[in-house]
Order: structure tokens, then C-alpha cells, then sequence
């Protein structure tokens, strides 16, 4: 099958990638040929078998990011060059953090010791970068206070680095698909990314925000627009589908971990003009571009690291058992408000059922409630179960929430052995299979089996990460290696300062992926990548100014 690829179309396009200043210019001149190629120009665009390895005259990327939600876009802002300082009239309610900011208020955050600042910090991440910016940009949130930030921001030009954001949707990724009807369990000004406030945009679109949590559609909408206000969007490609990330080869660098955080592995390349430059070729990203007319468009692009930025929304968590493929069995809040929609369950008498106990599954009971439809509610803990996300929520602040809760304890199919007419809970029971004819097995924790009838199944026990276009599914680069990549139980596992892959060199990864499930830590790993990338970008460019090293790597 023949396939775009930028080792070859691009070599005549572009002939020299040598320093600082001509970087901006490469990867604008690469996006527009990205753009145009993949679109208007289709027809005329150069192709190649996969099978051809052209030698020479080779166009890598510094970074390429994958994913094009709120990770993605807030790692792109602070790679374009936009850099957080400590604001002169700033005063951080935490003293020693203050004191310590003092001390190089004159350097941006990006530009200090990240471990030194976050040391002693305590919130709601297990990642120390994510804490620290957290408490920079929301301090003391987590007390109930609504301090302004510590931190104003300055584009920096100079401090650009070229990358590339794919995604397979419009900028915010997964909340473009999210249930429009539910609140974020988040307040708005959390969900806010660095030098917008959603109060500010929200007022500039005269939108009416009536409450601290707002609908997922908003939040789409204001992640759009904050690409386009800063600036961000010649970096950002929508309709992308990555199909391959793999290594190209593996160098003396990979065999000593600590070696390949003191140096760079790096090829010299002789350019047309006789110039040498420092071209690191440690990755081969492939996938497609989905056209206007429907059809795919392969590309094949080179980068020296690549960031992992995809949410966990791709894969939802299945059961697995007996019947679950069925089609009245549905795994998605989406598939569930599109058959109300569409009126499959007007005048059904048999209940929904539902499965699990989390927020989606709240959300999923919600919509049946309000659309008059009963519900068999299934889920294997306790109601008294302290694990329970609603023992964390505050009853003032998430009232529907609540009613959800009240509903699994008083309305128990063990308080009352009838079905309720709107809602019965089945606390500490398992679904063994679903039959054809709409009927599920279920097993209580004593043993004891049920089978109920129902009119469409919706399985919500949360979602995983599909990362298929990695060597064995990413399952090496996790804590537990051979086992799936899940934010809970096996996260990927990162310096915690660099959020650089611990098994991986060059391969990053921030957001829900590395634990972090909330907008207002996944910021963090932003800072980490940002700040570990210009370290190495400032190095490289130290010795292509100095002409030193030589051979494959450069000590």
C-alpha cells in the first residue's frame, strides 16, 4: 500500500534544520505541508512503498504529541514558549514554598528545580509536579479557598520548540463526546487551562454560567477556543488516527539508563550545504488522516520524542462474561442517551439495567430516572462501602449525586424483595452472563443466583487506555510489566520529575495515563515534559554551536 512519508516528500521541502532560529520556521513550513498535502493537494502528493527506507535527507520532529485533549493542549502551550513567573505582587499562602520561590523569582518555573519546589507538598496526586503546579495555579483549593493564582505567564518566543499535536477529534478530545446533560464533577475554573480563565471566556461568549460545575459541551467549546486565542492551532492536526509508534534502533544510550539522562544520542547527517547537523531519529510515527470525502490518507512522520497524551476513554471496561456482546448489551454513556434519543425504550416495560458504581454509572441512572424509565441497578460493593466515590463528594455541592446514593441504600432489593417501580439497587452482586432473550444472571455475594429481565443492558465499571499502536500494547512501560496500561491499577510508570517512561527513552506520557484523572494535576505533567525538553534542546544546541562530538553518540 503506498504511504506518505516526510523522510523523502519533505526532503526537497526543507534542507536545513540546524539551530534555534530556523525551528519555528521548519515545523510551520512542515504543519502548512501537512495541511495542504493531506488535503487540498491530495492528488499531488509524492508516495512511497512502506517498504522503502530512503537513507537520506531525513526530517525528524522534536516532539510529537498524542492526544489533543486538555494534556495535549496545555503541553503544546508551554512548548510554544509560553512561560509561568511568579507574580510580582504575589504572596503563596504556604510560606516555605514561598520562600523558595523568592529565591529565583527572577527564573521561570520551567527554569527552577522542580523536585527542590514540590518537595514537602501533600495533595491529591501521587505525582509531586503535579501537586506543586496545582497548588501554583489553585492554592489551597483543596481547603475551600478560591485564591487567585501566584504565577503570570510571558510568551517567550526563543524558548519554542517545534512539535506536532494529533488528534483524532477537534481540540479537547474527549469532552467533544462526553454526555451534554450531566455536570463536570469538577468546578469550571479546575478545568481551566494556563493564562485563560473560564470565567473570562465564558463572559467573552456571553455565555450564562449559572453554577461552579458546568455541562461538558462548555468545556469542549472553551478547550477550541483556548487553541485558537493562543495561538496554538498551526501545531494542532484534527482527524488523525495513529496506527504504529516504534522504535527505529536502539543505541548504546538505551543500554545505560543513567548515561542517557547526562547525554544525547545523536547522527550527524551531511546537508547539500556542507553543514552538519545534530538529527536524533528515535521514532517512526504512522497513521492516517481521515479526509473530507471519507477516505484515509496515510502519512509517516519521524520524531526524537514522542508524548503520550491519550486519556483513558478509548477502551471502556468490559465485563467479560457470557453474552456480552450482544447488542442490547451497550458500554457507553453515548450509545445509552442515543437510543433514548431515538426512542428505542419509549413504552419498554422492562427496566434498564445498569452496572457499576461510579459517577458515569450515577449519570447513567440519572437518565433513566428523568426519562421515566425504570432501572435495575447492579453494582459489587457495599453501599457502605467507604471507597465509594459519593462518600467524597459534598452533599451541598453534588445534590443529584446524592440522590443517586440514597437510592442504592433505601431502595434495595434486600429491604423490599419486589422491584421498585422506578429503581431497585442489587448491592454485593455480580452479572454471571446476559441470554438472547434480554435476561442476565446474576450472583449475590452468598452464592444465591437471580435471573431478571431487562430491555437493554449499560455496563459502566470505567474505561482503559488502548495504546495498540505501541510494541505489545504498551503493556512493558506500566508498573506491573506484561499487564494493561490502567490509571488505577497500573499507570504508566515515569520519572516523577520528567515524566519521562522509566522503561522507555524519549517516550513521555502525562494525564490520566500516569494516575493523574483531574484537569487541574494533569497540568503538571505539562511542566515536567516542558522543562526536560528544553534541558536537552538547550544541550543540543550547546554542541552544534561548539561543532563537538561525533560518530552515533556523543558523550
Amino acid at each position: 500500500m503506498p504511504v506518505w512519508c516526510c523522510r523523502c516528500s519533505l526532503a526537497g521541502h526543507f534542507r536545513s534544520y540546524s539551530g534555534p532560529e530556523t525551528e519555528g520556521q521548519l515545523l510551520n513550513s512542515f504543519v502548512q505541508y501537512f495541511g495542504d498535502s493531506l488535503g487540498r493537494k491530495i492528488k499531488r502528493m509524492p508516495l512511497i512503498e512502506e517498504t522503502v527506507l530512503p537513507g537520506d535527507s531525513l526530517l525528524t520532529l522534536p516532539v510529537v504529541i498524542i492526544g489533543n485533549g486538555p494534556s495535549g493542549i496545555c503541553l503544546s502551550y508551554l512548548l510554544s514558549g509560553y512561560r509561568p513567573y511568579l507574580s510580582p505582587e504575589a504572596i503563596h499562602p504556604n510560606p516555605v514554598l514561598h520562600t523558595k520561590l523568592e529565591e529565583a523569582r527572577h527564573l521561570s518555573i520551567v527554569d527552577q528545580d522542580l523536585e527542590y519546589l514540590s518537595e514537602g507538598l501533600e495533595g491529591r496526586s501521587s505525582n509531586p509536579v503535579a501537586v506543586l503546579f496545582d497548588t501554583l495555579l489553585h492554592p489551597d483549593a483543596d481547603f475551600g479557598y478560591d485564591y487567585p493564582p501566584v504565577l503570570h505567564w510571558k510568551l517567550e518566543q526563543h524558548n519554542y520548540i517545534p512539535h506536532i499535536v494529533l488528534g483524532k477529534g477537534p481540540p479537547g478530545g474527549a469532552w467533544h463526546s462526553m454526555e451534554g446533560s450531566m455536570l463536570t464533577i469538577s468546578f469550571g475554573d479546575w478545568m481551566e487551562l494556563p493564562g485563560l480563565t473560564f470565567k473570562d471566556w465564558a463572559a467573552s461568549k456571553r455565555r450564562n454560567i449559572k453554577s461552579d460545575r458546568v455541562i461538558p459541551e462548555e468545556i469542549a467549546c472553551y478547550y477550541k477556543h483556548y487553541v485558537k486565542v493562543m495561538g496554538l492551532q498551526k501545531n494542532f492536526r484534527d482527524n488523525v488516527y495513529i496506527t504504529s509508534v516504534s522504535r527505529l534502533y536502539r543505541g548504546k544510550d538505551d543500554e545505560d539508563r543513567n548515561q542517557l539522562h547526562e547525554s544525547i544520542s545523536t547522527r550527524h547527517l551531511e546537508m547539500e550545504d556542507g553543514q552538519k547537523s545534530l538529527i536524533k531519529r528515535n521514532w517512526e510515527v504512522r497513521g492516517y488522516q481521515r479526509a473530507t470525502d471519507g477516505s484515509h490518507v496515510p502519512f509517516c512522520l519521524f520524531a526524537e520524542n514522542v508524548a503520550l497524551a491519550t486519556g483513558t476513554f478509548d477502551s471502556p471496561g468490559r465485563l467479560q462474561v457470557e453474552g456480552e456482546d450482544f447488542p442490547f448489551v451497550l458500554h457507553s454513556m453515548s450509545d445509552f442517551g442515543a437510543a433514548i434519543s431515538k426512542g428505542k425504550l419509549r413504552g419498554k416495560t422492562d427496566p434498564v439495567l445498569i452496572v457499576g458504581a461510579g459517577l458515569t454509572a450515577a449519570d447513567a441512572v440519572l437518565c433513566a430516572y428523568n426519562n421515566n424509565i425504570p432501572v435495575i441497578h447492579v453494582f459489587r460493593r457495599r453501599v457502605t462501602d467507604t471507597s465509594l466515590i459519593f462518600k467524597q463528594l459534598p452533599k451541598k455541592l453534588y445534590p443529584e449525586y446524592h440522590k443517586v446514593y440514597h437510592m442504592m441504600c433505601t431502595q434495595s432489593h434486600t429491604v423490599d424483595s419486589n422491584l421498585h417501580s422506578a429503581y431497585t439497587s442489587f448491592p454485593e452482586h455480580n452479572v454471571l452472563s446476559f441470554k438472547p432473550e434480554m435476561k442476565c444472571v446474576l450472583q449475590s455475594a452468598s452464592g444465591l443466583k437471580k435471573i431478571l429481565k431487562f430491555s437493554v443492558a449499560l455496563v459502566l465499571i470505567g474505561s482503559h487506555p488502548n495504546l495498540f499502536f505501541l510494541k505489545d500494547q504498551g503493556h512493558g512501560i506500566g508498573h506491573h510489566s506484561n499487564q494493561p496500561i490502567t490509571c488505577k491499577g497500573n499507570p504508566i510508570e515515569i520519572d516523577p520529575y520528567t515524566y519521562e517512561c522509566t522503561k522507555e527513552a524519549n517516550l513521555f506520557a502525562l494525564g490520566p495515563l500516569v494516575g493523574d484523572n483531574f484537569v487541574r494535576f494533569l497540568k503538571g505533567g505539562a511542566l515536567g515534559i516542558a522543562r526536560c525538553l528544553a534541558i536537552r534542546q538547550k544541550k543540543k544546541h550547546e554542541l552544534i554551536e561548539s561543532g563537538d562530538g561525533g560518530g552515533d553518540g556523543v558523550p
